[in-house]
Parts: structure tokens; sequence; C-alpha cells
């Protein structure tokens, strides 16, 4: 069978509407589903744009019904499936094939696992496109077959689905009650370390970060992307901040074109620290990571502040980073970057007002081995865990792969 015929004569076969930004109101009654809510076999609920209802009916939307499934043409994983279950006004993007079943041969719940199986997926590798994002048409998603056993044997094979992925969720959950608590222990070596619980005495004085450092500086504004042609430096921006191991990533880094001039005051130097000042999510402003010598040709994007010590010989760059990950930093910076409108910031003066413990050098350094000497250790469990997750998720593809391939 293929969709249309799924969706017989009293369901549907249409792909969500065309909405431009100039459409949508933010007190209209009715929401726009995106892609960002299609996961593969759950509705992750995360947009938030709206449009009137007179601008719905003006435009010929189709209202979305619970139960209606989606299916995403765009994006990766390909062809991902969820069912929509809310009530309401709802219409969902062009992007977003919306399939209502009419069929009485067809089980819903079979479906979206066959959906979101490696068999179905290897299907819409025949008629896929293009090449940075990958996207099918709804004609050509009309073009795939699909073979239904009698219904009885779909809930057959549906009960024993959910039966093995209630196991595997199961080990999930207890996996990621294991990184939760990881988190809690990374934010207790932290404190005790900042607190003086690792040395035998506390720090000589408490400083402002401003006493110790150059001005801090803010990054580029100018527009850049993911040619990186002759004569084009590389942009640090926030996805490059890897806060867990206070890194710069090189993954999904975007270039611009500079004179010399304009790269004046943004260079960067090894032991500088690289700070999110700007974001949507309150929990990634002040996230910091250190240049190293391999990150130096690069420069940073104005959502980003660089730090510089101005006293190499009093204050450690990778104590200060450390720092910056402490419970006490979180506090300051979290509760001076809060804001009501969305966006959270936190300015060069904030930061520099910001106080830590100070100690020697000898001691700054004694500091940093005990923590990262605990730390690693917790990296090692964690890195299990993360690879443990991932064959989870494998398991589960190789359940529904058993499933769709007359092996369950």
């Amino acid at each position: 069978m293929r969709f249309s015929e799924i969706a017989g004569e009293t369901g549907i076969f249409v792909d969500g509407d065309w909405i431009e930004k100039k459409d949508q109101d933010a007190k209209g009654a009715v929401r726009l589903i995106q892609l960002a809510d299609v996961g593969p076999g759950e509705f992750r609920d995360k947009s938030d744009r709206h449009i009137t209802v007179e601008k719905a009916d003006e435009l010929h939307c189709t209202f979305l019904r619970k139960g209606d499934i989606l299916i995403a043409r765009l994006g990766d994983p390909l062809c991902k499936a969820c069912v929509f279950p809310l009530d309401g006004l709802y219409i969902t993007a062009v992007d977003v094939a919306i399939l209502r079943i009419g069929s009485d041969v067809v089980n819903p719940k079979y479906l979206i696992y066959l959906l979101n199986s490696p068999w179905f997926k290897d299907q819409v590798k025949q008629y896929e496109s293009g090449t940075t994002r990958k996207r099918i048409s709804r004609k050509n998603l009309d073009r795939i077959e699909m073979i239904f056993p009698p219904l009885p044997e779909q809930e057959r094979i549906v009960a024993r689905i959910e039966e093995l992925f209630s196991q595997l969720d199961a080990g999930v959950e207890t996996l990621k009650k294991t990184k939760a608590q990881l988190a809690v222990y990374r934010q207790a070596v932290l404190k005790e370390a900042f607190e003086g619980r690792l040395t035998a005495s506390g720090p000589e004085k408490i400083v402002r970060i401003g006493d110790y450092i150059e001005t801090p500086r803010y990054g580029t504004s100018k527009k850049c992307s993911y040619d990186d042609g002759r004569d084009r430096t590389a942009v640090y921006r926030i996805p490059n901040i890897e806060h867990k191991n206070g890194r710069i990533s090189h993954d999904d880094t975007k270039y611009a074109q500079f004179t010399e001039s304009e790269l004046d005051g943004i260079r960067l130097q090894q032991g500088d620290i690289l700070i999110i000042r700007s974001n949507g999510s309150v929990s990634l402003v002040g996230r910091a990571a250190m240049v190293c010598d391999a990150d130096i040709t690069g420069t940073f994007a104005g959502y980003l502040m660089r730090l510089r010590i101005s006293e190499p010989e009093t204050l450690l760059p990778k104590f200060l980073l450390l720092f910056l990950q402490s419970h006490q930093a979180r506090i300051y910076i979290e509760n001076k970057a809060k804001s009501t409108s969305g966006v959270h910031n936190i300015n060069s003066t904030e930061i520099s007002d910001l106080h830590l413990p100070l100690y020697d050098l000898d001691t700054q350094y004694a500091i940093i081995e005990a923590i990262e000497s605990r730390l690693s250790v917790c990296d090692s469990i964690e890195q299990t865990v993360d690879t443990a997750l991932q064959q989870a998720a494998a398991m589960r593809q190789s359940i529904l792969k058993q499933a769709f391939g007359g092996a369950l």
C-alpha cells in the first residue's frame, strides 16, 4: 500500500502549509507545528510559532487532528515520523507531510514503527534529493510501497516491539540517572576545590576577576559561512564551546574574510578564555573554553566574549576556566544573566565583577591537578555511559529491523 491508499477516501495525505514570517502572529490562537517538533516515534513539542485563525482560514490551512501522523520531509533522519498527540488549533509547516489514516487494515502503531525502521529509511534513499540537506517530495514519498500483514499479526508485532522497547527503556533510564549523578559529582568536586577543601589552607584573598584580566572583548558581528576558502578565518561560535572539557571544538566551524585592521582587538592567543555572553538558555550563558595553540588562527563571534589574563604570574588561565565552571560562579552568572525577554546576557562589567578565591601559583597548580585527577575518572565513566546509550539507540533500530524483516 502507498500513503495515498492508506489515507483512502476518508483520510488525507497532504503537505503542511507554507507559512511565511509575515503571516505569523505571536498572539494568534493557531500554533504552527515545525520540523523540530517531529522526532523518530515521538512528538517533541518544541516550537512556539503562531498565526491567527483568520490568517489560517485565508491561507486555506489544513488543521491537524489528534492521531494524525506527521512525517518530516526534510532533516536528519529523513522521514522521521510521529503521532500528533494534541487537541486544539494546530497546523504544520510545509516540510512536514500529514497522514490521516482512512484505511481499516492499518494499525497506526505498526505504521509508526515501520516508518521509523531501517527498512523504510532504505526505501526513502531511492527517492531523496539534495546534497547538503536531504529532502523528499510528497509525490516521491507516495511512490514507496508498503506491505501490511493481517491486523492480528500487526498487533502481535507491535506488542513484541513494545515489550522489547520497555526493557530497553529501563536500561536507558538507569544510564541517564548515572549521567545526572556524574554531573552532580563534577559540581561537588569544583565546589570543594574553590571552597578550599582540597588544600591545606584557604585562599590568600578573594579578588575581583577584572583586576587580573584585560578589558573583556566582544567578538565579530561579521556574517560567516561554512566556506573555508583561501584567506578566510575560522570564527568560533557557541557550538564550538565544549563546556565539559573546556576546549574549543573545530566541528561545525564557520569562516569569514577579514582585513588585518578588522582582526585587531579580536585576535586570539594561547590561554585566552572564550565565554558565552548571550543565549536563549540561561544555562549556556557563561560557559567557557580555553584557547590552545591549535585555535589561535581563528577569531570569535559576537555572542562570545574574550577574557585575557593580564597577570599570568598571579592567575593561571586553567584555574580561571575551572572556576567559571564551579557552582559559585554559575550562581553569580545565572543571577546576573536572567532576563524576562527570553534572551539572557552577561556583560563585560558583570564578568569583571565576579570574585574568585586566589591562591599562590603552586597551590593553583595543585588544585588544577586535584580537580583533573578526580574529573578524569568521572569522564571515563561518562564515556562508558555515552557508549552504552549509543548502543541502546542502535539496539532500538536493530529491534525494528528484525520486526520488519520477519525475525520477531
